[in-house]
């Protein structure tokens, strides 16, 4: 059990490693959370304009 954390360990170690080394990984990564921003916010925007209709047509 001891040799399998440690070799958990060292992986977790040696791919973090493997991933910062990497520009066309860094920048993969990079571009996913740009797209994921992205639809987060346009999700946010759609329920807040959402919100927004429906107590105004309250108001009426």
């Amino acid at each position: 059990m001891e040799k399998f954390i440690a070799g958990l360990a060292a992986g977790a170690v040696l791919g973090a490693l493997w991933v910062a080394n990497s520009n066309k990984t860094r920048a993969l990564v990079q571009k996913g959370q740009e797209e994921l921003k992205e639809r987060m916010d346009a999700y946010i925007d759609e329920k807040l304009s959402q919100m927004e209709n429906g107590s105004q047509e309250k108001k009426k």
